[in-house]
């Protein structure tokens, strides 16, 4: 086997596994509120007093967490993300509003994109229209492998569609720095845990 392929492969393990360890870690508790501090105000609400604790695989705002599979077109570049290829992706639910969403791109040299995304609530496309779309924000990096690895700074965004209880459809648009800028968009499926 060439080292390419053994990267390639480990790779592709640790994303697959990772959405799964991630839900099994739990997050201390926070410290109760001192009883002088506990007292709300009218313009106070208990969210603005609670910081959100950070739970790997937990449900946001834009829906459950998921694992998918679907096809990268590329434009531009050298890397796996700059062609058409393979990927698989997830989404971990970190707080009601934030995940992270890493994923694989399989190709002659893999690329992994780690990117955090701020999430938007679900919401109807119109009010005829029997659907609802998730916006999706945020960035983080690219990691081109082979010969010439490189990491970069990553843009990404899109939409998902939860078609079904355990069933979710992604559109995502991403953009790395690399030698040359790098596009790429992944239309996938992704099955809800």
């Amino acid at each position: 086997m060439t080292t390419q392929f053994r990267t390639g492969i480990a790779i592709l393990i640790g994303v697959a596994v990772f959405p799964m360890l991630a839900t099994s870690v739990q997050a201390e508790p926070l410290d109760a509120v001192p009883a002088e501090s506990a007292e709300l105000t009218v313009s106070q609400s208990a969210e603005d007093l609670v910081a959100q604790q950070i739970t790997p695989g937990r449900a946001t705002r834009s829906g459950p967490s998921y694992i998918g599979v679907g096809g990268n077109i590329g434009f531009g570049g050298d890397t796996a993300m700059g062609r058409g290829n393979f990927t698989i992706y997830s989404k971990i639910g970190l707080t009601s509003r934030f995940s992270a969403r890493p994923g694989l791109v399989v190709g002659g040299d893999p690329t992994i994109l780690l990117p955090l995304t701020a999430d938007f609530p679900i919401a109807p496309v119109a009010e005829n229209v029997d659907f609802a779309v998730a916006p999706f924000v945020g960035g983080g990096l690219a990691i081109s492998t082979g010969s010439d690895s490189l990491t970069r700074p990553l843009i990404t965004g899109g939409i998902d569609v939860p078609v079904a209880d355990r069933v979710t459809l992604t559109a995502q648009g991403n953009v790395a720095f690399f030698r040359d800028t790098e596009g790429s968009v992944i239309l996938g499926v992704g099955y809800n845990f």
